[in-house]
């Protein structure tokens, strides 16, 4: 089987972190979200990965990936450009893909479980495809599957303003060749793309088996910074104490955190976990760093306090003013005097911005 991971889309939800890059590259937990598909499908065991390029700066995919041997696997790229939906991103797939089954993986989503047991199951039983699917209690704003009591799918709905059920799509598909002549005879829907439950449900119309597989820990589809928010808060629920840096005499270090090579924890801060910092940081003097809180390699805090928020790295943040549930992107420098009204500042800043509070 091979693998098929998308790395396009504009990422309008999340600008101005994505007018820099795409935003499968936003890190998660000090990871790029892209790396966590990538592992989930080396962990079923899939290393021949296609890796879908669209238009926003697609070289930055290729610098972190490679050629995928870093990541033990082997990388292929493909160009789609402009968005045109995930069909239309499968069909430019069409000849990596070849004769083999393969999954197609979105590139923002990030998944507890892993994939194994669903490709086991696909390669076992002979499906025409699987689909991941999780409960939502939005399921209007994904698309919607209805299954029959033995679990296969019996209708698939985009969007739909009445859901016959809370089963959303999740963006884990295990297809064969055959879905292929279904794509190229689609037409653009009112969003001008090719949806992958039509042609899905169109699959199923001309006698598919498509099998669900349900989501067994937690999903997040990482579209909106609360959403990436809510997944670094996820992930960091898992993060291990390890202590691979320096932490002063006089500094505080609760609970579960990672602390990478070449940081130092000065005299007088506190950090407190779940959190993980990178390499070669600063943290402090007189620096708090709240739970559910990720600092890139290569940033500098000194008199801050920041909780349940992004770093991406070499950042600088100065001052006292609390910063809470924010995204702050590379090489950005903020300073406050602490003097102003209010407290908390949630933020969302783009790459190379300075910011005065």
């Amino acid at each position: 089987m091979k693998g098929i991971i998308l790395t396009g889309g504009a990422g309008t939800r999340l600008r101005p972190l994505t007018h820099t890059g795409p935003k499968q590259l936003i890190p998660i937990a000090n990871k790029p979200n892209v790396l966590y598909c990538l592992e989930d499908l080396r962990e079923a065991q899939i290393t021949e990965i296609g890796v879908i390029l669209g238009d926003n700066q697609p070289g930055k995919v290729r610098e972190l990936l490679g050629d995928g041997s870093k990541w033990g696997v082997h990388i292929t790229y493909i160009v789609q450009g402009a968005p045109k939906g995930i069909a239309h991103a499968v069909l430019c797939a069409e000849s990596f893909a070849g004769d083999d089954p393969f999954c197609v993986y979105l590139g923002d989503n990030i998944l507890k479980g892993g994939i194994r047991g669903m490709v086991d199951e696909f390669q076992t039983k002979g499906y025409d495809a699987e689909v991941m699917l999780c409960r939502v209690p939005n399921p209007e704003k994904f698309g919607v599957a209805e299954l029959d009591a033995h679990g296969n799918i019996v209708s698939l709905v985009e969007k739909p303003k009445a859901p016959k059920s809370e089963l959303a799509l999740v963006g884990i598909y295990l297809l064969r060749k055959n879905i292929f002549p279904i794509i190229r005879g689609q037409k653009p829907s009112w969003r001008n793309e090719l949806e992958i439950t039509e042609a899905l449900d169109e699959l199923r119309k001309h006698g598919g088996r498509i099998r669900a597989a349900i989501v067994k820990g937690w999903w997040k589809d990482t579209g909106k910074p609360e959403d990436i928010l809510e997944a670094n808060h996820l992930l960091l629920d898992d993060v291990e104490r390890r202590i691979d840096g320096t932490v002063e005499e006089g500094a505080v270090v609760e609970g579960r955190v990672r602390i990478g090579e070449g940081t130092v924890v000065a005299t007088g801060s506190v950090v407190k976990g779940p959190a993980v910092i990178g390499r070669d940081c600063v943290i402090g003097p007189r620096t708090y760093v709240g739970p559910y809180t990720s600092i890139g390699d290569g940033s500098r805090l000194v008199g801050a306090d920041i909780e349940a928020s992004i770093v991406i790295g070499d950042a600088i943040i100065e001052g006292p003013d609390k910063i809470v549930n924010s995204l702050i992107g590379r090489s950005v420098t903020i300073r406050s005097a602490g003097n102003r009204l209010p407290k908390g500042h949630r933020l969302i800043v783009g790459e190379n911005s300075t910011l005065d509070l």
